[in-house]
């Protein structure tokens, strides 16, 4: 069997940076199989702005997870940014997950005994990047308004701050794609507007391409294309 090379710089691809054709997993749960994406083909263009949107049970978190490299696809074929990542192995899938993917979620994931900069700084660490570490974080913390919270744990900041840190932390590795899981769920309102307002802005500057994972219409309606999932399959994209 011939092994798959891993490009750390796969050629650009033109217009998509996502594209997923005929994608299918299947869950085994002792005797029972359980089909949670049934053939679902897709593709998001680079600097689009789109939302993901299904009930429960109809597929959008194994996406997700297929789509954050988190996980792969029983069959099909995925690729993101140039990279065919159904076909790495596991090691070759966290390098690509560190490099391409940044994430934010609903709970905010953060260490809750580190600062800010050290959450943000994580990434980095990860991709073994030594110099200029922290000064990238500082960068990645200004973008996101909190270059006076540098210092603050968790539970010294806000909500809306602490979502406001896990985007900087999605963002310090400069990453292809933001996949972003309810990312004001556990906010008020004013903290979502305020947050929904940074992710757009974050895409108008810099042509970020931003997927969001959500059950809220007024979020989805924000964004340039929502993607209905159902049973496994793209239902419609608007």
């Amino acid at each position: 069997m011939t092994e798959q090379v891993f490009s750390p710089n796969p050629p650009p691809t033109n217009g998509w940076i996502i594209q997923a054709e005929n994608l299918t997993k299947v869950y085994k749960m002792g005797q029972v199989e359980v089909h949670a994406l049934n053939g679902l083909s897709l593709t998001i263009n680079r600097g689009e702005v789109v939302s993901i949107m299904g009930p429960s049970g109809s597929g959008k978190s194994t996406l997700m997870n297929i789509i954050g490299c988190l996980d792969r696809p029983t069959s099909g074929e995925y690729t993101l940014d140039g990279e065919a990542v159904s076909r790495l192995n596991d090691d070759q899938l966290a390098t690509i997950r560190n490099r391409k993917v940044g994430f934010v979620f609903q709970s905010f994931n953060l260490l809750s005994r580190a600062s800010a900069l050290a959450n943000v700084e994580l990434p980095l660490r990860y991709s073994h990047l030594s110099k200029g570490r922290g000064e990238k974080a500082r960068q990645a913390l200004d973008s996101v308004g909190l270059s006076d919270r540098i210092n603050h744990r968790p539970n010294e900041l806000s909500g809306g701050q602490q979502q406001r840190v896990a985007i900087a932390r999605a963002l310090v590795n400069d990453p292809a794609i933001i996949l972003a899981d309810e990312p004001t769920g556990n906010l008020d309102t004013k903290s979502g507007l305020e947050i929904m307002d940074l992710l757009l802005n974050l895409n108008r500057e810099h042509g970020t391409t931003l997927i969001i994972v959500t059950h809220a219409a007024d979020i989805a309606a924000q964004t340039q294309r929502i993607i209905h999932i159902r049973d496994g399959v793209v239902e419609e994209a608007l």
